[in-house]
């Protein structure tokens, strides 16, 4: 990494203000605050911006992002359990990766479940249903188990089309090798799941469920991964369906901007007609990473740093009716990496720029799901149902490591409207 750019993420680590204005071909300027001293850093932007990523603008910055105790709650989010963690009775240690869909007026969620550790060949894809809009739940029944020699089959996304409900769950061999998505239909009639074995290899790890594009076809966010590590690249990837078949996609990695030297690809999207934005999880500094498409997701911009500050977790984005843009994670001035409190950027309707943040919940929290003076509230997933926003999400209750509950919040759309100043 090269001396500018080094010091350049030292000071996104250690500064008390993790909010940075677009870099141009002239400067980079970055606000940067050791303890209570506020003072200006101008780097000669001629060799930063040949050297590393221009920073893309998320964030409108006529409005000042405060730090997560400041952040405004939402009202009137009802907050359900879809599983508690439970593992002295059921032997579950491992849950991860909520995927949410309402189909034939139920809803239902799948996860990862593992007896044994993350990531490891035991790994099955599980899901509940719900007739009560969350409240209450069925059973754990199974999408997958990998029933295959040395198969595991893991988290992923539903979606609910011409009334059939289709998953696309992320699997791999071994120990996190051969990454690749596997595809399943409900048999409505026997309530067991049609196998329609591997659509997508190459690494890619659905993240957030297809969305249709005025084109006709679906596109799906993911990740291009492989065994984990935290200083590789693994960048955000798209997968676009032919049409309405949804057993054949085409799968497409996003090029990295120079300089970014370590990324965990998980990713989401924001769909406006052929203009797409990709957000995706960084690993070298807690900001969104983000890349463009202007052709219905075939081509795209690398990904680059933008000046959105975002904990190093798996964003989940969309496009809400009522013509506001949303990011689901954890965002807040100088708070690093934690991934708490949950929270959710909103636009203004037809803007483009995050210009709100607010918090769906805290780590103490009086309503249903555990709570702790830390936790980890992370890998979220959104879907809008008749005028309410479900993010489900993972809770490990203070517990080290993804051993998680997995949890729902209801929000109505009204609450995310922003008053214009």
């Amino acid at each position: 990494m090269n001396e500018l750019l080094g010091r350049f993420l030292f000071f996104r680590c250690v500064s008390s203000t993790q909010r940075l204005p677009r870099a141009n071909e002239k400067h980079v300027l970055l606000q940067v605050s050791l303890g209570l001293i506020p003072f200006f850093l101008l780097i000669g932007g001629a060799s930063l911006a040949a050297q590393s990523p221009v920073i893309f603008s998320l964030w409108d910055e006529s409005n000042m992002l405060g730090v997560a105790e400041d952040l405004p709650e939402l009202a009137g989010v009802e907050f359900h359990v879809i599983k508690k963690w439970d593992k002295p009775n059921d032997g579950y240690t491992f849950l991860h990766g909520v995927g949410l869909a309402w189909h034939r007026g139920k809803l239902y969620a799948s996860f990862g479940h593992n007896k044994g550790a993350e990531n490891t060949v035991t790994e099955e894809a599980q899901y509940r249903v719900s007739d009560d809009g969350g409240k209450t739940w069925g059973p754990l029944q199974v999408i997958d188990a990998g029933e295959e020699e040395n198969l595991a089959v893991s988290h992923g996304v539903f979606l609910s089309h011409d009334g059939k409900l289709w998953a696309f769950q992320g699997a791999y061999s071994g120990f996190m090798k051969n990454i690749h998505t596997r595809a399943y239909s409900l048999n409505e009639e026997t309530g067991q799941w049609t196998k329609h074995g591997v659509v997508i290899e190459n690494g890619f790890w659905p993240m957030n469920q297809p969305v249709q594009m005025d084109d006709g076809n679906w596109i799906m966010a993911g990740g291009a991964l492989g065994a984990y590590s935290s200083d590789k690249v693994f960048p955000a990837a798209i997968a676009i369906s032919h049409g309405d078949d949804l057993t054949q996609w085409d799968f497409i990695r996003i090029q990295t901007a120079d300089g970014i030297d370590r990324m965990w690809g998980e990713s989401s999207l924001i769909v406006d007609g052929p203009n797409i934005i990709n957000i995706a999880r960084y690993g070298g500094a807690a900001v969104a990473l983000v890349a463009k498409s202007g052709d219905y997701g075939r081509t795209w911009t690398a990904s680059e740093i933008s000046d959105l500050p975002m904990a190093t977790s798996k964003p989940a984005a969309g496009m809400l009716s009522s013509g506001q843009r949303y990011l689901v994670c954890t965002t807040a001035r100088d708070n690093g990496g934690k991934r708490s409190p949950l929270t959710i950027a909103v636009t203004r309707p037809g803007e483009t720029q995050f210009s709100q943040v607010f918090v769906i919940r805290r780590r103490k929290h009086d309503g249903p799901g555990e709570s702790a003076e830390s936790l980890s509230l992370s890998y979220p997933c959104g879907i809008e149902h008749e005028g309410k926003l479900y993010v489900g999400y993972s809770n490990n209750g203070g517990r080290k490591g993804n051993l998680n509950s997995a949890e729902l919040a209801v929000i109505p759309i009204a609450s995310l409207a922003i008053e214009r100043p």
